[in-house]
């Protein structure tokens, strides 16, 4: 028996109309909608009304414009890439992990490097004590990624790296070591991030100011273009942008808009569009908005056809958008951690389902601390189970026709375009980053979420519902967790280094650093090539940074907070308006407010949890300072007291806590401020509380930490120590 499709019988859908409204809360259909934090409204029914002129709707993978896929048969013929990114303190260890894990299945190697590399310091630098080998992988010269690589045939194993601030000395060390492995540059393949705009916006892994980071990005797109034909020159990343906050909507809009400055950017350096436009690649967060997931996973290929055809592009390979995609780290609970697992897995799916082309599936403790072996097994697994048991690779994009995703498809596309069509008035991506303006979009976001969370309109399943008892939560087995030894790991990168030092040709080197130099001083030099140079005669990470910095300065960011906008999403719930009483009943008793200072401290520039922490507090009615990125604890320790603070929030992400925060109390006292109360949130193993706690440390809030409950606990140890 065949079906025609025709339109939905008015008396049928009148019918069900009155069946839903039987069930819906007060007989009111609209309650059954669900408004996104876009304004994109989804409803509980969709009928072929809802995609009636959608053009998209009769398209097909592989051809314009791109929505089902950019391949014709995607993964019927091959599946995506599965990817682990990881670095693990030395190169050492970190290459002994993906030797075990191309082993066990992985296709591709993604490189995670620790701050003080992402930042440009050398690892014997003194701002980087606590953040050495903490968070990734400590790369200081060639020999480094020599180790790094040892026995992996970068001819035959595509490599991503995720570095934008010290993008130079580090895609040119990889280029060297590749080299001297015998593999010619031509042959690499693989993606090197290189997105400096999005840097700005959010993660903050920085350098230099965003004019000359510019250039660098052009001077990479031109060098990879001519002799790096088969190496993606720039991942363009939404992943960082979610992760700070941003809805889908936003991360869709403000990656594409990074996007086209990029290409308009290599076209002012000379190139033809489909000279290199078809090595430009994406990196999609996938959080846990199923639907709108893979809706802008969609949008976002059809969109991209549209701006490439718009710059004049012709062949296929520019206009279709390929992306690499990454399970949020930011929707894994510090509480219930196991729970983690099923997260991982529906945003794996809808990342698959959306059409991505390599996909890195985050490990369940990563709420916690780094991965552990065991936990990265887990994460891969739920991929090679997808790819091997489902048979969901057997069907080239499953949702094509689906009233409900075409409708939402187009939606998030509207959405998207017309957050484009701001930027763009605004005069470009770059004058959006620069003025402010996108970050605070993000930040505004970001605040609205956690309010939800807090006040319970959204829920996280034993979080902030379904939650263990604290009797269940004593008896529950902890997670084990990787704890790097910083001690040690910089100790043997500054070994490493000296012996560098010791037995390269030092002319040679220093006259490498000076051409490096005064190409930066030059436009018609490129930066790439002659960072390529000076890496293969061993000049270090931070040589090279140091040698373009006496030239383009290093660029310190504005502090800034939203106001009022968590105070709004909160909606008074339980607990706001009687913290906001007792916030005023201290200021009239003491004269002031309660002051705070969020600080960040060592090279961790991700201020997610900082800037939340500090809007909302400040909506509750605290005095709050925010103190700038990359604080050394002695600076921290003098805004404070400068600033008359009650106490010091240390917002921490990167593992650097048990270096870092005695570090800032040991400082207070030195400096005089001993009556200074330190509290501490972020990501710490509960197996690190006590030591803080031993070290002076009043309140730790882990993730998960209602607003509301840190700040009662701040005011309340505030008071106390006024006594």
């Amino acid at each position: 028996m065949t079906h025609k499709n025709e339109p939905l019988d008015p008396k049928a859908m009148q019918a069900w109309v009155q069946a839903a409204k039987k069930s819906a809360p007060s007989g009111d259909l609209e309650a059954l909608n669900w408004v996104t934090p876009e304004g994109i409204v989804v409803k509980p029914l969709y009928t072929a009304q809802d995609i009636e002129g959608l053009d998209q709707v009769n398209s097909l993978p592989g051809f314009e414009p791109y929505l089902r896929g950019p391949q014709a048969t995607m993964y019927a013929v091959r599946p995506w890439t599965i990817r682990q990114y990881a670095g693990f303190s030395t190169a050492q260890e970190s290459n002994a992990f993906y030797r075990k894990a191309l082993e066990a299945g992985a296709q591709g190697v993604s490189v995670a490097f620790d701050l003080a590399t992402h930042r440009g310091y050398d690892s014997d630098h003194p701002r980087v004590v606590g953040d050495v080998g903490k968070a990734g992988v400590a790369i200081d010269s060639v020999e480094d990624m020599k180790i790094l690589f040892d026995g992996i045939s970068l001819d035959r194993v595509s490599v991503s790296m995720t570095m934008n601030g010290a993008v130079l000395p580090i895609l040119a060390s990889y280029i060297v070591a590749a080299n001297e492995q015998g593999v010619p540059t031509s042959a690499l393949t693989g993606t090197i991030q290189n997105d400096i705009l999005k840097e700005f916006m959010v993660r903050n892994t920085y350098i230099y100011p965003p004019e000359p980071s510019m250039r660098i990005i052009g001077d990479i797109i031109a060098y990879t273009a001519q002799e790096m034909p088969k190496f993606n020159s720039i991942s363009i990343s939404g992943y960082h942008i979610q992760e700070a906050g941003a809805n889908q909507a936003l991360e869709l809009a403000f990656t594409l808009a990074d996007g086209l400055e990029y290409v308009k950017l290599a076209m002012d350096k000379g190139l033809a569009v489909d000279e290199f436009a078809g090595r430009l690649s994406f990196f999609w967060g996938v959080g846990m908005n199923f639907y709108l997931e893979i809706a802008k996973m969609r949008a976002a290929r059809m969109l991209w056809c549209r701006i490439m055809k718009d710059f004049g592009a012709k062949s296929p390979k520019s206009m279709m958008l390929r992306t690499h995609s990454q399970t949020s780290g930011w929707s894994l609970t510090q509480q219930d951690p196991y729970n983690n697992v099923v997260r991982t897995t529906i945003e794996a799916m809808a990342a698959v389902f959306g059409g991505t082309q390599s996909l890195h599936t985050n490990s369940f403790d990563e709420a916690i601390a780094l991965p552990t072996a065991f936990s990265a097994r887990i994460a891969r697994n739920t991929q090679l189970i997808l790819q091997e048991e489902t048979h969901i690779t057997s069907v080239v994009d499953p949702w094509a026709g689906s009233f409900m995703m075409e409708r939402l498809t187009q939606d998030m596309a509207d959405k998207a375009w017309e957050i484009i069509e701001e930027v763009k008035a605004l005069g470009g991506m770059t004058q959006a980053v620069q003025s402010g303006w996108a970050k605070l979009k993000i930040e505004s976001a970001a605040a609205s979420k956690q309010a939800r969370i807090d006040s319970g309109q959204d829920v996280i399943v034993g979080v902030n519902q379904y939650r263990l008892s604290a009797e269940q939560e004593a008896n529950e087995t902890p997670v084990e967790f990787l704890n790097v030894d910083n001690v040690r790991v910089r100790q043997e990168q500054i070994d490493r280094l000296a012996h560098i030092k010791q037995t390269r040709d030092e002319s040679r080197v220093k006259a490498a650093l000076t051409a490096l130099t005064e190409g930066a001083k030059s436009k018609d030099a490129n930066l790439l090539a002659l960072s390529v140079e000076a890496m293969r005669l061993r000049a270090t990470v931070g040589e090279v940074s140091d040698a373009l910095e006496e030239v383009f300065g290093r660029h310190r960011a504005d502090t800034h907070k939203v106001t009022g906008v968590y105070a709004q999403a909160y909606d008074s719930a339980q607990g706001w308006e009687q913290l906001k009483g007792e916030i005023n009943e201290f200021a009239k008793v003491q004269g002031r407010r309660p002051r705070v200072l969020i600080a960040k401290l060592g090279q961790d520039g991700h201020d997610r949890g900082a800037k939340v922490v500090a809007s909302s507090y400040a909506d509750l009615g605290f005095d709050v300072d925010i103190g700038p990125l990359f604080q050394t604890p002695e600076e921290c320790a003098r805004q404070a007291i400068e600033n008359d603070v009650h106490a010091v929030g240390i917002s921490t992400l990167a593992a650097g806590h048990n270096t870092l925060v005695p570090a800032i109390i040991e400082q207070l006292k030195v400096q005089g401020g001993q009556e200074i109360i330190v509290f501490v949130g972020g990501v710490i193993p509960p197996q690190d509380y006590e030591v803080l706690y031993a070290k002076g440390v009043k309140g730790i809030y882990g993730p998960g930490t209602p607003i509301v409950a840190s700040a009662k606990d701040v005011l309340e140890n505030i008071k106390a120590n006024l006594v």
